[in-house]
């Protein structure tokens, strides 16, 4: 066992949520808990009793809860989570009406603004009745197209407060993008922004809005949140100011099922137009409400800062954690804008307890040189959460080296799918290098081969293999739940397929090593594409990389691309030292065939690397969906390279 780069003090295990839980079931049921292994394994050998217990700790706030809290466990999909239960997602929320911050808002421009939970509830009061009065009711879709700014929040939990369905994604989606979405959901109402502020510049997108309403017949009225100042509203619009100046009714909650529709995500959708995935009320809370309190340890003390966009599923959880009482830092725009500290100095002005962040974001201010231990106070921040793709073990170094010695460091994996986390972080277990702490409690996480059996300290496919609350009620129009099926279910019936290439470690802790469709496979021998940009990640002179393997001589060649920092070369010496390290600290069947220098790579919406559309481009295959991508325009850089002509 290795040594971890940092362990929790006696003082604050003792003190911790998940201690206070894990004594209060022990006191109810007379099972001793030596380790965190141990609860882990009753939550998911007693997965109902786990999540009946965890709800009255959570003080979930419902009318009614029943009796039974899961049936057909033996269904994957087909259990049914506490179904006599009746909740309003946005009710347990909105707990609080006092003058504490709950949103603390930031745009890049430099504007600031707070608004209190006793206006968020007001806020909400009025657009709830705005909606109703346009005819919103229970089940029907409302959508938004809009910066990660308190509006989106307040329309969100107008819209869950009567039981209607949101579905949100951010104004950097082109009209395809958006299309594809809000097409295939029909929503009543639009909620949009007239544009917003990017890298130092101003995006107006009230022609694309409007555009992409006209194209969706079901969009009956859009309202206009103002950013930059400019929306005048057109027949068939209206204002977010106007809505908030009418009278509104007392806030009230829809009483729902527990499988309700809350959200409707989407899939990347690089492969077709993307797959609308739908959250319920019960599930997505009580998998929110638990990651933030037991896996967290978050409480009204905190501030917590989460860099996302509402494209991505993490908005969706940063605002849950509302339930938790703490005050949320919200900011839009660029993360490297006006220098690539500007989120550290968002931490530090606005005493940021807990921050959130990609993994790409660290290794850009990594390679950039930036080292907030140096340049910033940031005394008050406990933990720092990273996600989106693996961090690396050089990733893991830089934080406690470079940006703060003792400070909990929380590497989290999951995604859209689940709306949470299979394996996240754990308040009263150390931090082992380049590893994820924990399986989630209720979420009964495994590693297996091709035919089902388990894996330790061996890469396999990362599955889940009973049911829990937050997986998807469903897809959008899928009858029969055929895409849902295929989606999760094919490769190992009864059982979530997750479709990552995962490792169970010696210290109990997960490694993710890339998505398992985009996993390389050389001679037979498969391999992970994070194990090559983990090594590649070494190289100042290279800023960005994507791997991929080639069909070459009847079997595949890893070929690997890179973008070059400005003012720098891939030169035949900077290939070689790249192969060496590759091939020393990961394999020789990892060392790339081919190195070539690209002006770009493409990325999802998300910022995930699109490894798949790379791929098909290489071979000459169409990309479905190029709307899908961040920077479509990237795919070019690909297309008919001569280096890649296979002669063979």
């Amino acid at each position: 066992m290795t040594e971890p780069l940092w362990a929790p003090s006696s003082a604050a295990i003792e003190n911790s949520q998940l201690t206070a839980f894990t004594n209060r079931i022990a006191d109810q049921t007379g099972v001793s808990f030596e380790r965190y292994n141990d609860l882990h394994q009753w939550s998911v050998t007693e997965t109902g009793a786990f999540w009946n217990e965890y709800w009255d700790f959570a003080g979930i706030v419902a009318s009614a809860k029943g009796n039974v809290p899961v049936e057909n466990l033996d269904r994957f999909p087909g259990a049914r989570w506490f179904p006599d239960a009746r909740l309003n997602f946005a009710e347990n929320l909105l707990v609080e009406k006092n003058d504490r911050p709950a949103f603390i808002s930031l745009l890049e421009n430099g504007e600031r603004r707070e608004l209190t939970f006793a206006q968020l509830h007001d806020q909400t009061a009025h657009i709830a009745t705005n909606l109703k009065s346009r005819g919103v009711s229970a089940g029907d879709r409302v959508a938004a197209w809009l910066p990660n700014i308190p509006e989106t929040a307040v329309a969100m939990l107008a819209t869950s407060s009567i039981g209607a369905v949101w579905s949100s994604c951010s104004p950097d989606f082109g009209a395809p993008g958006a299309l594809d979405r809000f097409g295939q959901i029909e929503p009543s109402i639009l909620f949009a922004c007239d544009g917003y502020y990017y890298a130092g510049k101003v995006i107006d997108i009230r022609d694309k809005v409007r555009a992409v309403a006209a194209e969706v017949p079901s969009i009956r009225h859009i309202v206009w949140v103002t950013v930059l100042g400019t929306s005048d509203p057109n027949e068939g619009e209206s204002r977010w100011e106007d809505w908030l100046e009418t009278d509104a009714e007392p806030l009230s909650f829809a009483q729902l099922p527990f499988d309700h529709p809350l959200y409707i995500l989407y899939s990347s959708g690089t492969t077709g137009k993307p797959k609308c995935i739908v959250h319920g009320q019960g599930g997505t809370l009580l998998q929110h409400r638990k990651e933030h309190q037991l896996h967290l340890d978050i409480g009204q003390e905190d501030n917590l800062f989460f860099f996302t966009t509402c494209g991505w599923m993490m908005w969706n959880w940063l605002v849950s954690a509302l339930a938790s009482r703490c005050t949320i830092v919200l900011f839009d725009g660029s993360p490297f804008y006006p220098q690539p500290g500007s989120m550290f100095d968002i931490c530090e002005n606005e005493d940021v307890t807990v921050f959130g962040i990609s993994a790409k974001f660290l290794g850009g201010v990594q390679k950039e040189g930036v080292r907030p231990a140096d340049s910033h106070n940031l005394t008050r921040m406990r933990m720092l959460i990273s996600t989106g793709s693996p961090l690396t073990q050089e990733g893991f170094r830089y934080v406690y080296e470079d940006i703060k010695e003792d400070c909990h460091l929380v590497s989290m994996s999951g995604g859209t799918d689940l709306i949470s986390c299979f394996m996240l972080g754990n308040p009263n277990l150390p931090v082992y290098e380049g590893e994820l702490q924990s399986p989630g409690l209720g979420m009964a996480v495994d590693i297996w081969d091709d035919e089902g059996n388990s894996l330790e300290q061996e890469k396999g496919e990362l599955v889940c293999t009973l049911p829990f609350p937050c997986a998807p009620v469903g897809f959008w129009n899928d009858p029969g739940n055929e895409k849902y099926r295929s989606a999760y279910f094919e490769k190992y019936p009864n059982i979530w397929h997750h479709g990552d290439y995962a490792e169970l470690t010696a210290n109990g802790g997960y490694i993710i090593h890339g998505r398992s469709d985009a996993v390389l496979n050389p001679g037979g021998v498969r391999i992970g594409t994070a194990e090559i940009y983990r090594q590649v990640e070494q190289f100042d002179e290279v800023v960005d990389a994507v791997c991929v393997g080639q069909e070459w001589d009847t079997d595949v060649r890893v070929v690997l691309f890179v973008v070059m920092r400005e003012g720098e070369e891939l030169s035949s010496d900077l290939e070689d030292r790249i192969r060496l390290q590759i091939r020393k600290f990961a394999s020789p069947r990892h060392t790339p065939a081919k190195i070539i220098s690209v002006a770009d790579i493409p990325r999802t919406m998300s910022g995930k690397i699109a490894e798949l559309a790379v791929r098909d481009v290489i071979h000459g295959r169409e990309v479905k969906n190029t709307s899908a991508l961040a920077n479509p325009e990237a795919l070019e850089n690909f297309r008919d390279l001569p280096d890649l002509e296979n002669r063979g």
